[in-house]
């Protein structure tokens, strides 16, 4: 009888349409972790670019990889909720093709949900770079998140700006307690929302985790909330969904995410009052407010270099302009 080998740690799941321009820095960046205990699954929207030699030349290089390519573009929302149910370890983390991710990221994560077993997710201090890796905006991360109690969580992820938490590193048992990520105005919220819901966050103060911010980017290709949702899934295109169904099922993702949430009466009424006051505020000016919109701030004032946190940077041109 042939003894199975034991399942990674950590899945990674990256789901990726024609991502050529930036995939293979991103995939030596993972690859690069001091932490190695991971898989690292791609699940391929049939791309029409180089992507698919990139990924087939990397699997060929790494056991780590499995490499699967659809059929058809499903859009982004399935592919990433496709990309989990292929993944093995109790731990799970999505992943970005052109994001960039400093050698410890993994690792503090892991050492974080380890020492805590009451968090769900962790995730890191982040900064958006540019298409080169040069840092653009370095961002606080102001959420209550990591409070014990799902009320104060919940509210302040409805009203103050945030990071990208959707990209930590997340229990996969909690992952499959909540809702799939779905498809319209601002689903990542939600989904987040979701998890806030289920216990607390835990962020690591150290910059390892670095967006790229670029006009390729599904979020600037896209610039209309129709647009957007017909990228996460093309079912969304046509008359049936039109920009207000878009919108109400935003709001009613996050009534749903209280409804299902495992949480006391008045915690739960605690929550509705919370999202009612969020719902008359959204008139308030930068209540809307995007991270990559935020003012600029020199890069010369972040004693950091992304070449020397990242692994395969060496002798890149991120640091000039």
């Amino acid at each position: 009888m042939t003894d199975h080998p034991r399942p990674p740690r950590l899945s990674i799941g990256l789901p990726v349409y024609n991502g050529e321009e930036y995939l293979a820095e991103s995939l030596d960046a993972l690859l690069g972790q001091t932490y190695e205990d991971f898989e690292l699954v791609i699940t391929d929207n049939a791309s029409a670019d180089g992507t698919e030699d990139i990924c087939r030349k990397y699997a060929a290089q790494d056991s780590r990889i499995r490499y699967l390519r659809l059929p058809r573009n499903i859009g982004a929302a399935p592919n990433h909720n496709y990309v989990f149910t292929r993944c093995r370890g109790e731990l799970f983390k999505w992943a970005s093709h052109d994001d960039l991710y400093a050698r410890d990221l993994l690792r503090t994560c892991v050492e974080a949900l380890d020492e805590r077993p009451d968090v769900v997710l962790a995730h890191s201090d982040q900064a958006v770079i540019d298409g080169a890796g040069q840092v653009k905006v370095p961002y606080a991360y102001g959420l209550a998140t990591a409070s014990p109690h799902a009320p104060e969580r919940f509210r302040s992820f409805l009203f103050e700006p945030g990071g990208d938490d959707f990209y930590g590193v997340m229990r996969a048992d909690v992952l499959r307690r909540v809702k799939p990520h779905d498809s319209y105005h601002h689903a990542d919220r939600t989904f987040v929302a979701q998890l806030v819901l289920q216990g607390p966050f835990h962020q690591v103060p150290e910059l390892l985790y670095f967006r790229r911010d670029h006009p390729t980017r599904a979020e600037r290709a896209n610039p209309s909330k129709r647009s957007r949702c017909v990228n996460l899934d093309p079912r969304r295109a046509g008359p049936l969904h039109p920009t207000p169904r878009l919108l109400a099922e935003y709001v009613w993702g996050f009534a749903s995410a209280i409804q299902r949430a495992p949480l006391s009466a008045a915690d739960r009424r605690a929550c509705y009052r919370h999202l009612l006051t969020w719902m008359t505020s959204r008139a308030r000016p930068g209540a809307g407010e995007r991270v990559e919109d935020r003012a600029p701030v020199d890069p010369g004032l972040l004693s950091l270099s992304v070449d020397d946190l990242v692994a395969e940077r060496e002798g890149r041109t991120g640091r000039q302009t």
